[in-house]
């Protein structure tokens, strides 16, 4: 079967295998001097003053975690909480309880699939040290709200920015608007570098204490000057100096040296991908049959979202047949209402309010794929599947 619209398709051409076969041919593989270039353009590109590469986009909520942990510490508080949108990916959810803190679930709004800013305002407690936001399918949060709200209760503000790479508010990129943002460069991504995955910051001690989680948690990365963990005067000791608790999520130079290549692409990519997505807003908004995503800041269009109207809910299990067989790849919206999946029974969260949104998403949704290259046509005909198998019910 020809496949219409695939979910995702590589951003690969001939000029990162040159790329990778270089790498290969040096015999210098493991993380060096291309990882250090990447991130040095990665946070140019960003706007923020340092940038820390993994191995994939949710070890980069891990080690924001971890650092954010070993950072405050909130030992003043018993049972520390984190605000999470009830929609998003697993690996937004897991670093939250890998780190010590307890999960705290807050509804989305409808509209933009993203936390819902005066549920936020509502949910923080005594025990609340901060807010874990995710740009979903790249549309932006209400970051600027988030980040006022967070300063205005003395907590912290975190981005998962992993879906919303190039995407913007005033002028200012997602993944920058809190302590931390992290970024992923998997094969369904704006752009990759087969796994790998990025944290960008401001703030030097949080910076220096992710060089050490990244790699055993030792000091040999560390700059000199370092503000958290000055070295010793034996520089062979420093070799294996351990400080903290830490892990090995290093990156490979191969994923690096292909990021530097990749992110010189990646402003014409996410241009094309809005211009896919005003295809699909005049093609698919004000329906009756169901809603879009609306679009806050620039979003840089991951994928495109339809959520069936109530009285068309039973429809999705033949839509997404229907659309299946005709070669469009679809998914659940992320993960739908997360706190659905059985692996709660093994998270530590408080206890749950109500989730409406998120429990219609996660029942009437679904998402199909966004490009780097025209889909123009390919949207005119699923928009024709769609609303010729909603009109006939």
């Amino acid at each position: 079967m020809t496949s219409l619209l695939p979910l995702a398709s590589t951003t690969w051409s001939d000029d990162e295998i040159e790329e990778a076969i270089k790498v290969l041919r040096s015999g210098k593989l493991t993380m060096g001097d291309r990882v250090r270039q990447f991130e040095t353009q990665f946070a140019k590109y960003l706007g923020t003053q340092f940038a820390v590469m993994f191995n994939s986009g949710s070890s980069a909520n891990l080690a924001m975690l971890a650092a954010v942990r070993l950072l405050k510490g909130h030992s003043e508080r018993q049972r520390p909480n984190f605000l999470v949108p009830a929609v998003s990916w697993s690996t937004t959810f897991y670093p939250v309880n890998q780190a010590d803190y307890e999960l705290k679930f807050v509804d989305i709004d409808i509209r933009t699939l993203n936390m819902d800013v005066d549920g936020a305002k509502e949910a923080i407690d005594e025990n609340t040290v901060g807010i874990f936001t995710v740009n979903l399918l790249g549309n932006p949060a209400g970051v600027t709200e988030l980040r006022e709200l967070a300063s205005e209760m003395n907590i912290l503000l975190l981005e998962d920015n992993c879906e919303a790479l190039g995407a913007e508010v005033d002028g200012k990129k997602t993944g920058s608007f809190g302590l931390g943002g992290s970024h992923s460069f998997f094969f369904s991504h704006h752009m990759c570098t087969m796994e790998g995955g990025m944290v960008t910051t401001d703030d030097i001690k949080f910076y220096e204490l992710m060089l050490s989680v990244r790699a055993h948690g030792w000091t040999r990365e560390l700059p000199i000057d370092n503000t958290v963990f000055p070295k010793s005067d034996n520089t062979w000791e420093d070799l294996f100096r351990f400080v903290v608790p830490g892990f090995n999520l290093r990156p490979l130079e191969l994923s690096g040296a292909i990021g530097s290549l990749q992110l010189t692409k990646l402003p014409d990519f996410v241009e094309q991908r809005r211009k896919n997505a005003k295809v699909f807003v005049e093609l698919f908004q004000e329906s009756e049959y169901f809603d879009i995503q609306v679009e806050q800041g620039k979003s840089s269009w991951f994928g495109f979202s339809v959520v069936l109207k109530p009285r068309f809910e039973p429809l999705r299990p033949r839509i997404i047949q229907e659309l299946t067989e005709a070669g469009v790849d679809t998914r659940p919206i992320v993960a739908g209402n997360f706190t659905r999946n059985p692996v709660m029974k093994h998270l530590s969260y408080v206890p749950l309010p109500a989730l409406p949104n998120a429990d219609r998403v996660h029942d009437s949704g679904f998402f199909f794929g966004n490009h780097h290259f025209d889909i123009s046509a390919e949207l005119e005909k699923v928009k024709d599947l769609l609303f010729g198998i909603v009109s006939k019910s």
